[in-house]
């Protein structure tokens, strides 16, 4: 009997000391000390080799150390023990991602959100990788998941626009961008491609708006300013033409095909 309480005591004692390690391999983590995060989960996992919870952070840190290889094994651990852990398939979805091995991603990331259909990561990581994989109506349909679990986070809405825009859906492409930058007005890229949407739609005064926004916080974006030049010559040619022949005197493909065609002055064909 006294053997058998000292064995219980015994494991008390361990359980202790698992829960502390873990406490400070989880507290080491939150504060970027990868190295010794490892360290501490190492110590649980030596007496409870099973403890998912530790194997999910000291993957999670291999990860962050770029450490993929050992990241994945502990993924994999994981998933031995509880097939079902959507977060093991989400790391190794991402690791697959960063290793461009981006079918791999894809579909790792699909068995993350058959898990855990409510997860907003997943389903966003889930539809960027889609769009690498040309499968924008799939994306578009993720996306769209993510932003019915959390309406007011604008990343979701951004690759929403990348997603119909490669689909040729104009109107879809501004409206996705609208939202997105009433969440997240600063943004150059979703000006540019809510611009671009715009002017293809044949809207070029609010595209100008945009290329105006654009070239206010990065002058030398030349992209914009051939459009805007474009969108200009119908109202406005002389300074229509100042950014095209600007932007094709910094190399700009677009501009410099116009200046060719047409040479530097303007002409009826430009309008």
């Amino acid at each position: 009997m006294k053997i058998f309480h000292l064995g219980f005591l015994a494991c008390i004692f361990l359980l202790g000391g698992c829960i502390g390690q873990f406490q400070r391999g989880e507290a080491y983590f939150k504060n970027q000390e990868y190295e010794k995060a490892i360290a501490e989960f190492d110590r649980v996992l030596f007496v409870s080799i099973t403890d998912v919870k530790s194997l999910h952070l000291r993957a999670r840190a291999y990860e962050e150390l770029e450490d993929y290889q050992k990241a994945k094994e502990d993924y994999r651990m994981i998933l031995k023990y509880q097939p079902t852990y959507a977060q093991a398939y989400a790391g190794l979805g991402k690791i697959a991602w960063k290793e461009d091995n981006l079918p791999e991603a894809e579909k790792l990331l699909l068995k993350a959100a058959m898990h855990d259909p409510e997860d907003y990561d997943i389903l966003v990581l889930l539809g960027r990788t889609m769009i690498k994989n040309q499968r924008f109506k799939s994306a578009e349909e993720f996306l769209q998941l993510a932003i019915e679990r959390e309406p007011e986070r604008p990343q979701p809405y951004f690759y929403l626009g990348i997603a119909r825009g490669y689909q040729g859906d104009g109107l879809g492409v501004v409206t996705a961008l609208n939202a997105y930058l009433n969440l997240e007005s600063d943004n150059i890229s979703a000006h540019y491609n809510r611009g671009f949407a715009l002017m293809k739609l044949g809207y070029s005064d609010w595209a100008i708006e945009d290329f105006d926004e654009v070239l206010k916080r990065k002058p030398d974006h030349y992209d914009a300013m051939a459009r805007r030049g474009i969108c200009l010559l119908e109202d406005n040619p002389t300074q229509g033409m100042r950014d095209i022949r600007k932007a094709a005197q910094n190399g700009n493909p677009l501009a410099k095909s116009i200046v060719n065609q047409f040479g530097t002055n303007r002409g009826t064909g430009m309008n």
